[in-house]
């Protein structure tokens, strides 16, 4: 009764313990598949929103602003500026840029149509929609 842990023993232990966390890890892929559609707002994705993500892309605008958490922190995040501004002033706000006020961060002028910044704000506004849990933690990002 006392002969101890044999190899056998671990080897069993090891392979159970690994299947069991392997079975359970794919449980836990296949949960957040089916919530990702949901939670990301996939099928409200227009073309103007498509057309507004590539304006953000190509102007680097990560390079300075975060976005749901992700890019720079140098510039306000940019996740609920639709909620929080609305797009008369989004679109106002890029069209005076850079305001040359004292003290402040300049942000680029970007010549954009009006018809870019029009797909500029349907993309904030459909990020604006993703479930973030709450992200950012106060309504001035």
């Amino acid at each position: 009764m006392s002969r101890g842990f044999t190899s056998q023993m671990a080897r069993n232990i090891f392979y159970g313990g690994t299947a069991f966390f392997v079975l359970l890890f794919a449980v836990l892929i296949f949960d957040t598949e089916q919530r990702i559609p949901a939670r990301s707002k996939s099928g409200d994705i227009t073309p103007a929103v498509v057309r507004g993500k590539h304006i953000w892309e190509t102007r680097n605008c990560i390079g300075c602003h975060t976005l749901l958490g992700e890019g720079a922190y140098f510039a306000p995040e940019l996740g609920n500026v639709y909620t929080r501004r609305g797009p008369d002033f989004i679109k106002a706000w890029m069209k005076a840029q850079p305001t040359q006020a004292p003290g402040r961060r300049q942000m680029p002028q970007f010549h954009l149509t009006d018809a870019q910044l029009d797909d500029m704000v349907e993309f904030l506004k459909w990020t604006n929609g993703v479930d973030t849990e709450k992200w950012p933690p106060n309504i001035e990002g």
